[in-house]
């Protein structure tokens, strides 16, 4: 299942595909008993999906056939044991994919020339995703991090192993001889090499980068003015080797905290200080319309605010879940267009915004 949404990759979800092009959206749990009913509510989906398909007259039976092979192939790919908060399914003609999201989504099946995309902007948005780097003198791991996790990731030459050299870094450790271990041309050209490394992971997937490893290390790597120059260095030794994601979460837990409190006041400073200057939006109604026309600069979400509402033309209206046009993502749809316009979208907790019911903007003008 994928996880990470690239911007390349976005733009390649994006392209428009022969019709029809079926998105299946499902929420899905972490745990247990919750977890019990999503095999059922999948399979519901998808047996919907396959029913559009059989009752679109445009639809040929050849091209419907193909579609619900690519569906049925998705569906061996889905592993809820490792689910997420949500999954959304892609399939048109000769192509399917399975997506993971840290957000829910409702459950929705779309017959389109286009694969439905919102929901995961929002939660990749949601998830505030970054990358730790662990350096030692003779290995870099990489892990990719989220809201409450971090997982090993693979890619892009990592982990990085030195060349087996005559040294002993463990025993340099002990006797205290770790600064000429990293004086050592050999160790600086092996972190030149992962710095470098890491530098094509950060353009192809930028995100925030955190960097663990002795001082000595984060020394070494910020004298050297690559990705240290725009990246957090946390002094932290011993998660290169053998490090497992729970240590390397909680080296990195306080100062992800302390930055989401950071952004948090300075988000409310900012929407504070546009109520006075009366360019301040509010609510959802206000908030789709003023990103329609691209006027939102920041765009300040609850983490868990949600609202189900109906399009009444020149304005929303309040609206149950399974209303006819009732659009469950709304807020979902109000984060992508914001995106799109080159807003700066921030997810804050519940309850930072008081009054402003979930959601609040600052508008360019």
């Amino acid at each position: 299942m994928e996880h990470d949404l690239s911007p390349a990759t976005l733009a390649e979800l994006r392209r428009p595909r022969p019709y029809p092009a079926v998105s299946v959206l499902t929420p899905t749990h972490r745990r247990e008993p919750n977890n019990a009913q999503d095999p059922v509510r999948l399979r519901n989906a998808v047996a919907e999906a396959k029913k559009q398909l059989e009752d679109d007259p445009s639809v040929t039976r050849e091209r419907r056939i193909e579609v619900s092979r690519e569906l049925d192939r998705a569906l061996t790919e889905v592993d809820l044991a490792h689910a997420e908060d949500g999954l959304a399914i892609f399939a048109a003609p000769g192509e399917h994919q399975v997506w993971t999201l840290a957000r829910s989504v409702p459950e929705r099946v779309v017959l389109s020339d286009t694969f439905l995309t919102r929901n995961l902007v929002a939660a990749q948005t949601a998830e505030r995703p970054f990358w730790v780097l662990s350096v030692a003198a003779d290995r870099v791991a990489l892990w990719n991090g989220g809201v409450d996790r971090v997982v090993e990731e693979r890619t892009g030459g990592f982990p990085m192993d030195r060349p087996p050299e005559n040294f002993d870094p463990e025993r340099q450790e002990r006797i205290g001889d770790t600064p000429s271990t990293f004086r050592d041309e050999t160790t600086r050209r092996f972190l030149r090499d992962a710095d470098a490394a890491m530098a094509k992971v950060l353009r192809a997937h930028p995100r925030p980068l955190y960097i663990t490893g002795p001082q000595p290390a984060l020394s070494l790597l910020d004298e050297a003015g690559g990705i240290a120059r725009d990246a957090v260095l946390v002094p932290r030794g011993g998660l290169a080797h053998g490090g497992t994601a729970e240590g390397v979460w909680q080296a990195v837990h306080p100062v992800l905290a302390e930055e989401a409190r950071g952004s948090a006041a300075a988000v409310a400073k900012e929407l504070e200080a546009a109520r006075g200057r009366k360019d301040y939006a509010a609510g959802v109604d206000e908030l789709w319309q003023s990103a329609r026309s691209g006027r939102v600069r920041l765009l300040a979400v609850e983490e868990n605010y949600r609202v189900t509402v109906r399009d009444a033309g020149d304005h929303l209206i309040p609206a149950e879940s399974g209303d006819l046009d009732a659009r469950e993502d709304i807020v979902d749809e109000i984060v992508e267009q914001c995106l799109e316009t080159g807003a700066d979208v921030r997810f804050v907790p519940d309850g930072t915004l008081g009054d402003a019911n979930g959601i609040a903007g600052v508008l360019r003008y």
